[in-house]
């Protein structure tokens, strides 16, 4: 017997559905939600509209990702005037005009030779195409003994194999395990005994990187491919580099021969005060990973920016036709790159990163103000980004953090949690205004958790 079809009439598209369970929800306690949902209908600038008709004021810029704020006219035009003109277009052995204006504005923004962008859909791809273009780096230049990739305890880098295995979240390991072979990992920097309660960038900790030098001795420096760190490691809770810290790893690699990663997912397109955190930071990685704010989050893209003599050597030196044999089929895709295009002149003719770096010192007192609130144990933060770190329930890692993320829901605030910490990341239009309702809301919200 023939499946019965379906009209559009049968499809319950209103704010409310009526029907949850086939929706496998990505990073969500699935049972918890189901039993009591948390829906947006709407979004706009500074708010999102639950489905019960809430303004909900978006402390974490969607997921550190609509850095712009919601619904920029300009971009939606820009993404409808593209399909309405070209929906698609093969990125295997054909191109088209937006990918190469993108990549060419893209680059225009990087720092020293970082000058050329193989697009990806996602931060998780950006990340494992880094790490292959860093292997086929080094195949390239006949030096094929280096396999080894470093990352970092607490590092996040998405959710592909490669980025698991180099990642240090142990969620990702209890479950996944190393899917890589050829691993390691410096240790994180993060100190409540040390650094706590630190303005902007701690003191204590760049020595933390000397490991590297001890895992080159380790492994012999003639074998590692390439670190990959975050400049500022979002995902885990907002831990800030230290003083001193991005410059010795930075020293080091260059005197092994070791490439240097930047995952800049988070921390690209103004979240730190400028357009990338090299840039604040003044120190230039080999290669970056951006996503996130590249496209204000309107449609997924993601991509890794190389130095030249990466590309050149890759590409002189290849004995095959295809030069690197890797890609998407949606790399580089048509709405993508009118989303891309629209969002970096957005973000140039508003001034939205020197907004940001503006807004960093009224931003850090709000949320360094909550250091006396019950529960706080750590506040951390740099550009428009903090971390406030909760006291754990004792038996119940993570439960504390996790009710006061559905109270400020319930008082009109949406904030991201990881592990206990309440991590907050605001579109970079913030008002100061909004900048107190945020402080002021989990200030009331933690006092009324138990």
């Amino acid at each position: 017997m023939a499946s019965p079809t379906v009209s559009s009439a049968d499809i319950n598209l209103d704010s409310n559905p009526n029907n949850l369970d086939s929706y496998w929800m990505p990073f969500t306690a699935n049972r918890q939600f189901k039993d009591s949902p948390r829906l947006l209908v709407a979004a706009k600038d500074m708010h999102y509209t639950s489905s019960d008709g809430r303004k909900i004021l978006d402390g974490t810029a969607g997921m550190w990702c609509v850095n712009a704020g919601h619904g920029r006219t300009s971009i939606i035009e820009a993404v409808q005037k593209q399909v309405a003109t070209m929906d698609y277009a093969p990125g295997f052995q054909m191109g088209h005009p937006l990918s190469f204006a993108l990549s060419a504005r893209l680059a225009a923004m990087m720092p020293a030779d970082l000058d050329h962008v193989f697009f990806t859909n996602s931060g998780s791809e950006a990340a494992d195409t880094a790490l292959k273009i860093a292997l086929a780096y080094h195949h390239a230049k006949g030096d094929a003994a280096r396999r080894i990739l470093i990352g970092r305890a607490r590092g996040y880098h998405g959710v592909g194999f490669g980025g698991i295995s180099v990642g240090g979240m142990a969620p990702n390991k209890r479950q996944f395990g190393n899917l890589l072979s050829n691993i390691d990992h410096l240790p994180h920097t993060h100190s409540l005994e040390y650094n706590a309660f630190s303005h902007g960038q701690p003191e204590w900790g760049a020595h933390l990187a000397d490991e590297l030098d001890s895992l080159a001795e380790l492994h012999g420096p003639g074998n590692i491919a390439a670190v990959i760190v975050e400049p500022m490691a979002g995902s885990t809770g907002v831990l800030i580099p230290p003083i001193g810290y991005l410059e010795r790893l930075r020293e080091i690699c260059t005197k092994h021969g070791i490439l240097l990663i930047f995952d800049e997912v988070i921390t690209g397109f103004g979240r730190l005060g400028a357009s990338f955190a090299c840039e604040r930071f003044d120190v230039i990685p080999d290669l970056l990973t951006c996503a996130k704010g590249l496209t204000n989050a309107t449609v997924p893209m993601g991509g890794v920016v190389v130095r030249k003599d990466i590309y050149d050597t890759i590409v002189k030196n290849s004995e095959q036709p295809i030069e690197l044999f890797h890609g998407y089929t949606y790399s580089g895709h048509p709405l993508a790159c009118a989303a891309g295009l629209a969002t970096l002149e957005l973000y140039r003719s508003e001034a939205l990163f020197q907004r940001a770096a503006d807004l960093e010192p009224y931003w850090e007192e709000g949320v360094h103000s909550l250091q006396d609130t019950p529960h706080v144990v750590d506040v951390r933060n740099m550009g428009l980004v903090a971390g406030i770190e909760l006291e754990s329930r004792a038996g119940a890692p993570t439960a504390r953090a996790f009710e006061a993320f559905l109270k400020c829901y319930e008082d009109g605030l949406l904030v991201r949690t990881t592990g206990d910490t309440i991590a907050l990341s605001p579109p970079l239009i913030i008002e100061k205004n909004q900048i107190d309702q945020i402080v002021s809301t989990i200030n009331e919200c933690l006092r009324s958790v138990a």
